[in-house]
């Protein structure tokens, strides 16, 4: 599944009549509990997958960042923890995020985008975190907190993608580049140095 509106179903009728984009929102949170969430951690990363993640990072401002796969719980939980974790990188997700609030405000009304993205953020937390949950049982991997980080990453990433889509911006947006990781069934924990860090 391509991170585009189009191949996603019809939503249930909704009054946003002014609001167009926001159908491609609906659209979007029907399809977040059918992404295949976190069913490849640890295992080898597709071509497909590997280019996306290049595309991310180059998308973010490393162009020069080399990806390198988590291959089990207890990496991704020290990936996960890492005090290297670049915050150049999280403060430029940050600003493209604030940038992509700005672009949503600018065709959705406030009350209308605030709803929206509560219900595909419960939607994608509710999916996610079963998911995880899921993943671990089967791994006989139990620790709450990873659990808890890499469910909050997905659902931070279809926040993400859904303000992207309430703006009109485009899917090679790094934050569609992400959640496309994301939908690949990995996770992409983040940038330590100069490494791409992804299970």
């Amino acid at each position: 599944m391509s991170f585009d509106p189009e191949d996603f179903d019809d939503p249930e009728p909704l009054d946003l009549e002014d609001f167009p984009t926001l159908q491609a929102v609906a659209r979007f949170a029907q399809a977040v509990p059918h992404v295949p969430w976190f069913l490849h951690l640890g295992e080898p990363l597709t071509p497909e997958a590997l280019g996306i993640a290049a595309d991310y990072a180059l998308a973010l401002g490393f162009p020069h960042c080399s990806i390198a796969r988590v291959r089990d719980w207890e990496e991704a939980g020290d990936a996960a923890e890492s005090p290297g974790i670049d915050d150049v990188s999280w403060e430029i997700e940050e600003q493209l995020t604030a940038s992509l609030m700005d672009q949503a405000l600018d065709v959705v009304g406030e009350d209308e985008l605030s709803a929206a993205l509560t219900h595909v953020s419960a939607t994608a937390g509710d999916a996610a975190k079963m998911a995880i949950e899921e993943a671990a049982a089967l791994a006989g991997h139990s620790d709450p907190a990873l659990l808890d980080a890499a469910a909050g990453a997905a659902t931070k990433a279809c926040y993400q993608a859904a303000l992207l889509l309430a703006g009109g911006g485009d899917e090679e947006h790094a934050v569609a580049l992400k959640y496309r990781v994301f939908e690949a069934g990995h996770w992409p924990i983040g940038i330590i140095g100069s490494t791409f860090n992804i299970f």
